[in-house]
This record gives structure tokens, sequence and C-alpha cells, in this order.
């Protein structure tokens, strides 16, 4: 999760707000960066209500409840819609995803989904219908990429470099509320180690691309 986190550090600076910055000169970036924050800070906020605060937990968490599994899930979605629409806008922009950032997202999200599943299976679910729901998060983050991809072709400048800074925005929020922390809790101060590993191995391979 710290290695996880470097990565997605890197992304933001480097290729989303980036972009935003290359794309537009104008207040949108600034509008765009805080209301990304915002917004998933209110959805924390509401999941965390729910008991999905320990979403990034493997271990430790209290995730037998079957209430608090879907909240975690529901936390998994609100993690994964930045993320997943980003994806969306780099295959826009005709560049391919950054395989740094596809590593990024499988270990941020990976923790979480373990913690969900084995939450879900202790309150009686079957696997079947686990993986079913596993589809169906899978099918929203499809969603979020296609809607990504749709808005930046339909969309001009600023709002393009508007989304980008959205998405950097809710991706730093979440890396600072739920990732970082818990990534520091289970494995200590080594974390930082491999949270600058992280960062400067997703910058060489940014410049390769």
């Amino acid at each position: 999760m710290g290695f996880g986190a470097g990565v997605l550090i890197s992304a933001v600076a480097f290729e989303l707000f980036a972009q935003a910055a290359e794309t537009s000169h104008h207040h949108s970036n600034v509008l765009g960066i805080f209301a990304g924050s915002l917004v998933f800070y209110a959805g924390d906020a509401a999941i965390d209500r729910m008991g999905g605060e320990g979403r990034k937990r493997v271990r430790g968490g209290n995730q037998a409840a079957g209430g608090v599994a879907l909240a975690i899930v529901l936390g998994i979605v609100l993690d994964g819609i930045p993320e997943s629409a980003v994806i969306g806008l780099d295959l826009h922009a005709g560049e391919g995803v950054s395989v740094a950032f596809l590593v990024a997202v499988f270990l941020s999200n990976l923790p979480e989904a373990a913690g969900a599943s084995s939450g879900l299976a202790a309150s009686g679910w079957e696997k079947g219908r686990i993986y079913l729901l596993w589809i169906v998060v899978s099918l929203v983050a499809g969603v979020a990429s296609a809607v990504g991809y749709g808005i930046a072709s339909v969309t001009g400048a600023e709002i393009y470099a508007f989304i980008l800074a959205f998405a950097a925005g809710a991706i730093l929020t979440m890396l600072a509320d739920t990732m970082m922390p818990e990534a520091f809790t289970q494995g200590g101060k080594a974390v930082g180690l491999l949270t600058t590993l992280g960062f400067a191995l997703s910058f060489a391979i940014s410049s390769l691309e």
C-alpha cells in the first residue's frame, strides 16, 4: 500500500495535474482539484458513518457484519471512480494508460477488496453472491472509464482540465485520508521508504513512456 501510494502521488503530480496545467492555465485547475477533494471528503464521511472507515484494512478491522462489509464495498466504488475515470481520460488522449498507474490502482484496491470479501463471507454470503458483487463493482469501474472517455470527447479544454484536476484532488484526498494512514499503521516507518520507491519508479516509467 505504501508503494502504491507513492506511485499514485507521482501519477497525480506528473500526469494528472501537470496535464491539466498544460491544457489550461486558468482557474479551472484550482477549482477542479478542490472540487474533487471536497466531493471525495463528503462521500468518504458518509461511508465512514455507515461503517466503512476500515475499508483499506485486511486484518484487525471490524468487517464481520454484512452491513459494514457492504459499506466497505461502497467505499471501494468511491475510491475507484476517479481512478477509473483517469483511465478513460488517458485513452482519449491517445497516449495509452500508464503501466505505473495501473499497478498503483491494483495495489491500492487489493487490501480493501480482500477485507470486504472476508467480511461478507463471515456474515454468511455465499461465494457466488460475492463474485457477482465484484462483477458489478468492476462494471461500475468500466462505466466510470467510459464516462471519462466520453466527457473528454465532447468537452473543450477548460472542462477537460477541470476533470483532470478533479480526479487529482479526489485521489490525493483518498491517499491522505485512507491509504497512507493504514499503510503506516500496518507497516511502520519502512512504509516511507517504499512510498519513495514507488514515487521514483513511477516517475522513471513515465519518463520512458
